[in-house]
């Protein structure tokens, strides 16, 4: 690590008070030595990276990371502040910060010394060294392995060494006798090696198999191995970990992962090769949970192997990834269940309406009363090519809700939730249920098949639990509760819903068209954004969808373009208020938001929530609002202009997308002229950076 951190990237009185101040002040020694190329570019994949999950971790420690292209050579900075600064822990500020820098191209060999530093950190006596420490030189030395923290003197230190003992360790994590005993422990230290003894069960400790990652798979992954691996020895339990970081990974062996008695996955990202865990009592949660509370997992997977629960012993196959903390409130359990079914409906909706709406381009609006194309095709004639598109948009189309359905179960029980969750969905279908009728299918499978799961079987029957016994039995429950019990009520409210729909008239359908509008603009593709794109496209996912679902789909589509399109313009028009970045940035909004991809406004935002989302939220309403007003109506879920022909008054349609683009846009540049400069830099420099945002909230206010 001698290569990777100097005393210049050193920083024992880290004045910064927030986060993006602590990374930006870190950032700029990087700059200085030449290892970060753009420091706006290389800020904005810290924060983007940091957006995905605090990087705070308990017992005082920040540990913002990213790979970014602006990198030149693995690098690591690190800073110690006295007032402590908020990195998302739950325990509170931390007072070591470690920013870790590499690059997108990064070698093995660096990753693994990035992997050995995430370990340090669940040493307590290397945390407490770091906080005794009173020379940059000397802690440059205990993070590079040159000086052990036992050899650091009371000259060394800024305290007296007693004090160094009172600093804050990382939670569950015990000290170790001395300075190599984390890396002189047992088995879990050398995954895929080691052998298993042949002790018989009752004499041996309890053996548990755990797979660590993370989204960037530098940091938290081999922190989680490490708390894990030392928690495991306190509860005199056999823990062996496999980290899948990014410089890639070893598998256990086989023989050791059936020698175990439990499996404790702890990721962000979806564990490779999962079926080799299958019908062991696994626990499932989040990385940071294995950071902050290895021994309880532990305890947890004991109890489990003691219940006698186990996974599945199909094949995992893709399986939806139920990341998080075992301890997730309902209600985000369940938005994570219905995104999943959005998630696969979408596509087909896409591809579905697309040729639907193709049809009716080269058909014309009868084309839904011509013949199937299997009685009568012409290869010369347009309206014959018009219906095949048509028909083909239709069996897609007829997917949505048995898809919506298959795939919410498949969020709640993975592969077994299939079969049920689409049977209920093609129910909801047969008897009308439409949308809603997928959506109740879906969750009603999911926990069928949960509680089926629940019951305990015997071994010589578990084997055909998922390709037998699990599909008929959910099978048979769900389609009961949907055919006799709960089928008539939802399809009532269906056809309910439909009915108020068209009858919004007047002042009722614009200000429905501004509330999607600012739905669809205020997380720019995520889960309240998808809530609104997948209300409107259930109302064109017929054979023959009334003008107020058509007119619903277009608002939807129009406010959705106008986050990009107006960030494109503003970038434009007012550029020296954007930093290089973000101008490069505006030049691919231009086709993203023409193109209907919210998410092409998703930099601006990061960087400068405060004034981007607001901005678009206004902008996004007015557009949904206009839209209503001028009647526009769209029989395609998606395309953007490249479907303008397919609209319903396309003039004042485009009137009012450019209406939406010119306010957020010209709100955008007056909130960010408004701003007064960071001194020490100019303002191109200063705009919108992610490591100012925070304070330029409070300039903001006081201007």
């Amino acid at each position: 690590m001698s290569d990777m951190i100097t005393a210049d990237l050193v920083d024992l009185d880290l004045s910064a008070d927030t986060k993006e101040a602590a990374a930006h002040a870190l950032a700029e020694r990087m700059v200085a030595l030449g290892r970060v190329t753009d420091l706006d570019g290389f800020l904005a994949d810290v924060a983007a990276r940091e957006a995905q999950m605090p990087t705070g971790l308990d017992g005082g420690i920040g540990i913002p990371h990213c790979r970014s292209a602006h990198v030149t050579e693995p690098t690591l900075a690190f800073g110690r502040s006295a007032a402590g600064i908020d990195f998302g822990a739950p325990d509170g500020p931390a007072d070591l910060i470690f920013l870790i820098a590499a690059p997108a191209g990064a070698d093995d060999a660096h990753l693994t010394i990035l992997s050995s530093l995430a370990r340090q950190l669940m040493n307590a006596e290397f945390t407490d060294a770091l906080r005794s420490v009173g020379a940059a030189d000397t802690a440059a030395a205990l993070i590079r392995g040159d000086r052990a923290p036992a050899d650091v003197t009371p000259e060394d230190t800024a305290v007296a060494p007693e004090a160094a003992s009172s600093g804050a360790t990382a939670a569950g994590t015990p000290e170790p006798a001395d300075a190599g005993a984390a890396d002189a422990a047992a088995p879990a230290s050398a995954p895929g090696t080691g052998s298993v003894p042949d002790e018989p069960a009752g004499q041996r400790p309890f053996r548990i198999v755990a797979v660590t990652s993370c989204p960037t798979g530098i940091a938290h992954t081999y922190m989680a191995a490490e708390s894990l691996e030392n928690a495991g020895r306190e509860a005199g339990a056999e823990v062996v970990v496999e980290t899948q970081g990014s410089a890639g990974f070893t598998r256990l062996d086989p023989a050791v992962i059936a020698a175990a008695d439990g499996v404790i996955f702890a990721h962000d990202v979806p564990v490779r090769d999962k079926d080799r865990f299958a019908g062991k009592p696994t626990v499932d949660v989040g990385v940071k949970a294995g950071i902050n509370r290895p021994g309880e997992l532990i305890t947890e997977v004991r109890q489990k192997a003691a219940h006698g629960e186990v996974t599945s012993a199909a094949p995992a196959g893709t399986p939806v990834e139920r990341t998080g903390d075992s301890r997730e409130g309902y209600a985000t359990k369940l938005r994570k269940w219905l995104m999943s079914g959005v998630s696969y409906m979408v596509p087909f909706v896409a591809a579905g309406g697309l040729l639907i709406a193709l049809g009716f381009a080269i058909g014309g609006y009868k084309i839904n009363k011509a013949p199937s194309v299997m009685d009568h095709f012409v290869w010369t004639q347009g309206d014959s090519w018009g219906a095949l598109l048509f028909q083909i948009g239709g069996v897609a189309f007829a997917f949505l809700v048995p898809v919506l359905a298959g795939y919410i179960a498949y969020g709640m029980a993975d592969r077994p939730g299939l079969v049920p969750g689409f049977v209920g969905g093609s129910i909801a279908l047969t008897i009308n249920a439409g949308f809603l009728g997928g959506l109740v299918a879906g969750l009603i499978a999911g926990g069928v098949v949960m509680a089926i799961q629940r019951v305990r079987i015997p071994a010589a029957l578990r084997g055909i639990m998922p390709v037998v016994v699990i599909p008929l039995i959910s099978s048979a429950i769900v389609g009961f509760l949907m055919f006799v019990v709960i089928g008539k009520p939802i399809a009532s409210a269906q056809k309910g819903m439909t009915d108020w729909l068209n009858g919004l008239t007047g002042a009722n359908a614009v200000l429905l068209g501004g509330l999607l509008g600012l739905m669809m603009c205020f997380d720019l593709g995520g889960p309240v954004n998808k809530v609104a794109y997948t209300f409107a496209t259930a109302g064109i996912a017929v054979a023959d969808p009334s003008d107020s679902a058509m007119k619903i789909m277009a608002a939807v589509m129009a406010a959705g373009m106008v986050p990009p399109l107006a960030m494109a313009l503003a970038t434009t028009v007012r550029g020296k208020l954007f930093t290089q970045t973000e101008r490069e940035n505006g030049k691919a909004a231009w086709v993203l938001g023409a193109s209907f991809i919210s998410e092409g406004a998703i930099p601006f935002a990061a960087a400068d929530p405060l004034r981007v989302i607001p901005s678009a939220m206004v902008g996004g309403a007015l557009t949904g609002a206009l839209s209503m007003t001028f009647g526009a109506t769209l029989r395609a879920p998606h395309g953007g202009i490249f479907v303008v022909p397919l609209i319903g008054n396309p003039f004042f349609y485009l009137i009012a997308v450019a209406a939406g683009v010119c306010v957020t846009a010209a709100l955008v540049v007056v909130l960010k002229g408004m701003r007064r400069p960071v001194p020490g830099t100019t303002a191109g420099d200063t705009a919108a950076g992610p490591a100012t945002a925070a304070r330029e909230t409070e300039q903001v206010v006081a201007a």
